[in-house]
């Protein structure tokens, strides 16, 4: 899935890092302790024994173990606030090997127990807006839940994100990210729909908020977006932003996409092109 190798230090800084420091009952130093927290109170383990297992289970990088040891936690300590950022790397895990089915099915455990879980939420929106097809007897439902988790997590980003005992740039990077994907899936889903006026709208969004580390798929959803448009200039803009983008692996499907219509749009400019370009689509 897009962009997780480049931002999985961010993610494990904010889904693993939070309850390694200390076990619950644990007292934060006396500097620490007026300030009021912002979002959710970081979760924690309840003993040690549950500790122990946490750190055990996130030392795993073998997605399948990762769930498995997810799985044994969750049925071990039932009610530990653990068992999500357990399910949440396990999603990491999944969507590092590209499994959407597994990456979904982490996420929607994650959601169980957590339903306004942001990265969760943006987890299951995103596998929907990729996989789903026209051919698919719940394309509609699938539709509209994907756009309901993306929204709601543009609101819950800035809500259910423990943010206690880290550096305010590392949060704010996180959000940022959230922010992202989650704009890049309700373009995805506009561009799907061919509502290209909403499309270029979110995908701006999506490009601006985390211009740190661009997702190359929402430019090129996005040089497409301008281009249905007649907007030939801007499109062209962001096609040679794309093509520039995949230039480490321009055989891929979205080297390939970006490098095509950055020719369409060339020659569209000195008035060769025929027709319009078909949208880019994973």
């Amino acid at each position: 899935m897009k962009r997780a190798a480049v931002v999985i230090a961010v993610l494990g800084m904010c889904v693993c890092g939070w309850a390694q420091d200390k076990p619950a009952g644990q007292t934060a130093p006396a500097g620490q302790a007026a300030a009021a927290p912002q979002g959710k109170r970081p979760p924690q383990a309840k003993t040690q024994p549950e500790f122990d297992a946490y750190k055990a289970a996130i030392a795993l990088t073998d997605p399948a173990a990762v769930e498995k040891a997810a799985d044994d936690f969750a049925a071990k300590f039932p009610d530990s606030e653990l068992r999500v950022v357990l399910y949440k790397l396990a999603m990491q895990k999944y969507q590092m090997a590209n499994n959407a089915d597994k990456m979904e099915t982490m996420a929607r455990k994650a959601l169980t127990l957590d339903p306004d879980d942001p990265e969760a939420l943006v987890g299951v929106s995103q596998v929907l807006a990729e996989t789903t097809h026209d051919t698919d007897l719940d394309k509609d439902q699938k539709i509209d839940e994907a756009k309901k988790d993306a929204e709601r997590a543009l609101v819950t980003v800035d809500t259910d994100v423990p943010t206690a005992g880290y550096p305010p740039e590392k949060i704010d990077q996180f959000k940022r990210y959230i922010k992202s994907e989650a704009y890049a899936i309700l373009g995805t889903l506009a561009s799907n729909a061919k509502n290209w006026p909403d499309a270029e709208t979110d995908l701006k969004k999506s490009i601006d908020v985390f211009p740190e580390q661009v997702d190359s798929v929402a430019v090129l959803r996005l040089a497409v977006a301008l281009d249905m448009q007649n907007k030939v200039p801007d499109a062209l803009k962001y096609a040679n932003q794309a093509v520039d983008l995949t230039k480490d692996r321009p055989d891929s499907p979205a080297g390939k996409a970006a490098r095509a219509e950055q020719d369409r749009l060339t020659k569209l400019s000195s008035g060769t092109a025929p027709g319009q370009p078909t949208p880019q689509k994973n």
